[in-house]
């Protein structure tokens, strides 16, 4: 404590006091070091907004190295900025190498963009999600799934196309790009538990989608909570989405309209009305979703 009381003593008590000052500003050098250095203070997150300060300050670095050889002719002030330029300089090659190295396909591009950037996702994370995927051509009036044959192995999320919803020939809704085609049956499901469509899905228009195999995404959860938690909720608002898009089609006996909110308003109202078919799919589809 004695020690650390007689240092600041010698630094600020016995240390000389400045009786004059220099009466002529630094070169011109050092207030533009001092501009860098305010600007590139100013830099945001993310590879860009690293790239930003990193260059930045290393010009302010390079700047206060000039002046400090130049104007102050001062060996260790030319040292440490000169120094600090060298590591800001590699810092800037290191992420513009990563930034680089990180390229996708024109529907990984549209995707990151329209539905992943929004949400603050970073392109590394976006990098892992996509790796652990594939982009596939569903030809016009091919069929992605059909109505109790195909298996649920798999999570695709439509880029391009429209896709139509059919149960027993009848049309329900249409799936539109930046929508899942699968999401209901992908949240029915536990990870160790298997299942089959109860829907037919069929391409309207030639459609890309990207999708990711059921196996190979959940060891991805299990890698990556963060990743995990992300899909939860994307999943979640696209079967909301869809019922929403069905409800809007379900008109019950005397046109009352089925309300998803209120479930059993209508068996209060009009109980003595027969349900037709597509009400009854409806409710299946949400006691399925529900699951």
């Amino acid at each position: 404590m004695e020690r650390n009381s007689s240092l600041w003593k010698n630094l600020i008590d016995e240390h000389p006091v400045c009786t004059t000052w220099k009466q002529e500003a630094e070169g011109a050098i050092y207030h533009l070091a001092s501009i860098l250095f305010v600007v590139g203070f100013m830099g945001g997150s993310g590879f860009f907004g690293l790239l930003y300060v990193f260059s930045l300050l290393g010009l302010g670095f390079l700047c206060s190295a000039v002046w400090a050889w130049v104007d102050v002719c001062a060996a260790d002030i030319f040292s440490w900025n000169f120094v600090l330029f060298v590591i800001c300089f590699m810092q800037f090659v290191h992420i513009a190498y990563q930034v680089r190295s990180i390229t996708f396909a024109r529907e990984f591009q549209v995707l990151y963009s329209s539905l992943f950037q929004p949400l603050g996702i970073s392109l590394t994370v976006f990098r892992t999600i996509a790796l652990s995927s594939e982009v596939v051509t569903l030809e016009k009036e091919h069929c992605y799934a059909m109505q109790g044959k195909t298996s649920i192995d798999k999570l695709s999320l439509l880029v391009s196309g429209r896709i139509r919803v059919t149960v027993d020939g009848e049309f329900l809704h249409y799936i539109f790009p930046l929508q899942f085609l699968d999401s209901p049956e992908w949240d029915s499901l536990r990870p160790t538990e298997e299942g089959i469509f109860q829907v037919t899905l069929t391409a309207e228009t030639d459609c890309r989608y990207v999708s990711w195999r059921r196996k190979k995404l959940y060891l991805l959860f299990a890698q990556h909570r963060y990743i995990s938690r992300l899909f939860s909720v994307l999943i979640g608002s696209d079967i909301a989405d869809k019922l929403y898009a069905l409800n809007d089609r379900v008109y019950i006996g005397k046109r009352y309209h089925y309300d998803i909110r209120l479930p059993n308003f209508y068996q209060m109202s009009s109980p003595e009305i027969r349900r037709s078919p597509l009400t009854q799919h409806f409710r299946n589809s949400r006691r399925y979703c529900d699951k």
